[in-house]
């Protein structure tokens, strides 16, 4: 059957598949969208195979909170460049999952990609797929975390490139909730403090500090002595509370957040980046 070129605008419309591509699935499909639909997800099947061992370094992140600002998401999608990670239907793509992540609630990749993308039952994870097809590069969802406090603050950093969740254990501090999202995306911090530290990291460090300091020509039986102080710097550079505050050297971020409210803490943060 003859197909007309309002119909193939119509499907490109619907898809964002080029227009050949269209109208090849038309044809393919006798004329049924949906049919066409199948078809083109199909070929970004294929391509998303092909394209399986490309890196896919570029991408939106971002950070959202509910109306209430008791809970928070932060996520990231992916792609190959950086020109495609500033088109407009990519950004509103990854904008769109977010929502999704938000709205129900999901905590991890693999939950939100089996979620459904829009009421035509597809999921996040073959829009992934549809979109590889579409836009002809790696598209892929790296990061899906949430947090829940009594406020919770979503930080993006201009161009989306990181973005980082902070929750409080009070409401009413919004400037101290926007200054620590700020210094978690800003200062990359592992552990909210020494104790939420992982052990694994602990040993690491100190395995760390104990060989610097047998290159250093210090004893063996010091080695150990000298890692454990190491071991405290670490924790002042590297967990938040114990952090420099960015705005006020004098302060840690703890000690800021005391002068805010004295009975005011974070409760916990999520921090996702491109590049660091």
């Amino acid at each position: 059957m003859a197909i007309t070129a309002a119909e193939v605008n119509k499907l490109r419309q619907m898809t964002g598949a080029g227009m050949m591509d269209c109208k090849q699935a038309l044809t393919e499909a006798n004329g049924d969208f949906d049919t066409a639909i199948d078809i083109l997800r199909k070929k970004g099947q294929k391509v998303a195979a092909k394209r399986a061992d490309r890196e896919a370094n570029e991408g939106y992140v971002v950070a959202k909170t509910n109306a209430q600002g008791t809970a928070g998401v932060l996520v990231c999608v992916n792609c190959e460049t950086d020109f495609v990670a500033k088109n407009a239907d990519f950004t509103a793509m990854a904008e769109k999952v977010a929502e999704i992540a938000l709205e129900k609630g999901a905590n991890s990749v693999d939950a939100l990609k089996a979620m459904a993308y829009d009421s035509n039952g597809l999921s996040i994870a073959e829009k992934l797929v549809e979109q590889t097809g579409v836009i002809g590069e790696k598209i892929d969802l790296s990061a899906c975390e949430a947090l829940k406090a009594d406020h919770v603050y979503a930080y993006n950093h201009p161009g989306n490139k990181v973005a980082s969740l902070v929750g409080l254990s009070k409401t009413g501090f919004e400037t101290v909730a926007k200054d620590v999202a700020m210094q978690v995306a800003a200062m990359a911090p592992i552990a909210l403090n020494k104790e939420s530290t992982p052990q694994s990291v602990i040993d690491k460090e100190i395995e760390i500090g104990k060989e610097l300091a047998i290159q250093e020509g210090k004893p063996a039986d010091m080695a150990e002595k000298i890692a454990l102080g190491r071991l405290n710097k670490f924790f002042k550079e590297s967990t938040l509370l114990a952090q420099e505050f960015i705005k006020d050297g004098k302060l840690t971020v703890e000690q800021y957040v005391k002068a805010a409210d004295k009975d005011l803490t974070v409760i916990g943060f999520k921090r996702h980046s491109l590049t660091i």
